[in-house]
């Protein structure tokens, strides 16, 4: 089994990435491999809303979203994180997770996922909301800790200092890594995915 993490943030190696690091040391413990992407560092185009992707099973604009959607049949489980930028996620992984959601979706039902914030002082309680609605609209078993998400420091060296903070990131790493092997034990047993109703679309404008 394999995780993907996603590293929003413009510092490769910085906070963001500090607080993954952690899940993921947890989730190796488990025997759950990890991988981390960083895609902050580049320019992300937002959705164009063109509906292209509905057609051809891929984003009309050719970057790392094209990329990674490709791999997303080789994970069993996600981790999202960013820093806190204006109590909101940071653009680059708005941008990515608006592009992904929309045109791989499909490839992400029922896979356990988690959003992790990283912020200086506030904001992280908007953010932190802000990430978990990607999964909610996509059938995605959310994975909880003890606590919400989120560790806090203006560096990887503070962020470090946060040890309720750490605890949350090794907590939300081993419920990722217990509902994996879970959802595995249920599949060998027989136990089958729930079956999708056709979506009733509603407007409320006639």
């Amino acid at each position: 089994m394999k995780v993907l993490m996603i590293n929003g943030s413009p510092r490769e190696k910085g906070c963001t990435f500090t607080a993954l690091s952690e899940i993921a040391d947890a989730l190796n413990r488990q025997d759950i491999e990890t991988e981390i992407i960083h895609i902050g560092a580049k320019p992300v185009r937002g959705c164009l809303g063109c509906g292209s992707c509905n057609k051809t099973g891929r984003c009309i604009m050719e970057d790392d979203v094209n990329a990674i959607m490709e791999r997303l049949p080789e994970f069993d489980g996600f981790i999202f994180g960013s820093p806190v930028h204006f109590a909101a996620l940071s653009g680059a992984l708005t941008s990515f997770m608006d592009r992904l959601f929309y045109a791989g979706r499909h490839l992400l039902v029922l896979k356990p996922a988690a959003g992790i914030v990283s912020c200086r002082r506030g904001g992280a309680t908007a953010a932190f909301d802000q990430i978990n609605k990607y999964f909610t609209i996509s059938n995605m078993p959310v994975v909880s800790s003890q606590y919400w998400n989120m560790v806090h420091g203006n560096s990887p060296e503070e962020v470090k200092q946060d040890l309720e903070g750490l605890q949350i990131m090794r907590t939300l790493g081993n419920n990722m890594a217990w509902l994996l092997k879970s959802i595995e034990a249920g599949k060998a047993a027989g136990v089958r995915p729930p079956e999708p109703e056709p979506p009733a679309r509603t407007n409320f404008i006639r």
